[in-house]
């Protein structure tokens, strides 16, 4: 099933803004910060795949990536049931506390 254009527009609107979000989180930034130090140490040796420094920095690119991708997918998680509350009309908790 292919969405329609203007429903692809929204969704890679959407994602365009939910990847800025992360982008400038504050535990992520730090997170590649220490991953970027990592890499930085990683070829200050000349054996590269031997050294701690290459285990080091493996081990925090795979969690930097990790918790990038936990975020993408629990803000698209959220956005695709928002969607489809709202497509079927049903209130959510925060609209019926908002209407009382």
């Amino acid at each position: 099933m292919d969405f329609p254009p203007w429903m692809q527009r929204a969704i890679q609107a959407r994602l365009d803004e939910v990847s800025a979000l992360i982008e400038h989180d504050p535990e992520l930034s730090r997170v590649r910060g220490e991953t970027n130090e990592a890499f930085e140490a990683l070829f200050a040796s000349k054996d590269v795949e031997q050294t701690p420094e290459y285990a080091e920095w493996e081990s925090r690119y795979i969690v930097t990536k990790g918790i990038e991708n936990e975020r993408l997918y629990m803000q698209g998680l959220r956005d695709g049931i928002q969607l489809k509350v709202s497509l079927l009309g049903v209130s959510t908790p925060e609209e019926i506390d908002t209407k009382a």
